[in-house]
This record gives structure tokens, C-alpha cells and sequence, in this order.
């Protein structure tokens, strides 16, 4: 358990590279089908003529992506507590099927919290950016994180 990142490993400022997911349209449409079953995310025809121009994820499979890009990027790999709260979600540009999406976490503040001083407390922006780098979405959340040595 010593091997795990806690609270103290997480300093303000810290960027966490979260790796990459190739987003194929069957995976798209799949998703879609399934949880936002809109035109412009399930018939490619359809989301040629829609106002984003081409087959486009749903924003919340994007969120999706970058949460499994977290666990594997981290997550897994540390004394991840919970989570409480997402207080900003914005969906920026589509992200298209075919896209290769990359993942980022930057810790914005961190904290022990005043009622357990086991938990570490980190506020995090999370990001997902296509190979030309643009942005595509970002999230910001709280996470907690037990702390090593309260």
C-alpha cells in the first residue's frame, strides 16, 4: 500500500498525463445508442447535415473517456478516496468519430479537510484534447485523497 500516490504526491500545479483513446464510430454509435440516442451521435447522414457537421460523441461519453483515461492514468495507482462533486462540465468543440483523444489532469488547489484530517481534499481540472490540440472538453472536480500521514 506504501507504493500508492496519496494527498502529499498531488502538489498545486501538478500536470498529470492521462494517455490516449482512439474513438471509433462504431464505439460512437454504440454509446449513443445506448445513453443519448440523438441523430447527429448515431446516423452519420443525419450528423453530416447537423449543425456539427459530422458524427459527433455525445458530451457525456467524453466525460466518460476522460474518467477511464483517469482511473488509468492514476487513479488506479493511488489512495483515491471518492469524489463529491463536478463543478464545471464544458463541451467545447465536437469530438468526432476517428478522433485519438488525450487526456490531462491539473491539480488547481488542495487541502486537508477540517473534519477528517485523514482526507486530503483536490480540486481538479480535467481535459481532453485531440492530436492537433485543441480542446475539446474540460471538468473540473473535487477529489478526495487519503493523506499518507495525518
Amino acid at each position: 500500500m506504501s507504493d500508492l500516490l496519496h494527498y502529499e504526491d498531488f502538489p498545486e500545479g501538478l500536470v498529470i498525463p492521462l494517455g490516449t483513446h482512439h474513438l471509433p464510430k462504431e464505439e460512437v454509435i454504440a454509446y449513443a445508442e445506448e445513453w443519448d440516442p440523438q441523430p447527429f451521435h448515431v446516423d452519420e447522414d443525419e450528423a453530416e447535415r447537423s449543425v456539427l457537421g459530422g458524427l459527433a460523441a455525445s458530451g457525456w461519453q467524453s466525460c466518460a473517456i476522460l474518467i477511464r483515461l483517469s482511473v488509468e492514468g492514476y487513479a488506479n495507482r493511488s489512495a483515491a478516496m471518492a469524489s463529491n462533486a463536478m463543478e464545471e462540465c464544458r463541451w467545447l468543440r465536437p469530438v468526432f468519430a476517428g478522433e485519438t483523444l488525450t487526456g490531462r489532469a491539473t491539480v488547481l488547489s488542495r487541502r486537508i479537510s477540517a473534519k477528517r484530517p485523514e482526507m486530503g481534499i483536490l480540486k481538479m481540472k480535467f481535459e481532453l484534447l485531440n492530436t492537433q490540440g485543441e480542446l475539446k472538453c474540460d471538468v473540473i472536480g473535487v477529489q478526495f485523497m487519503k493523506v499518507r500521514h495525518p
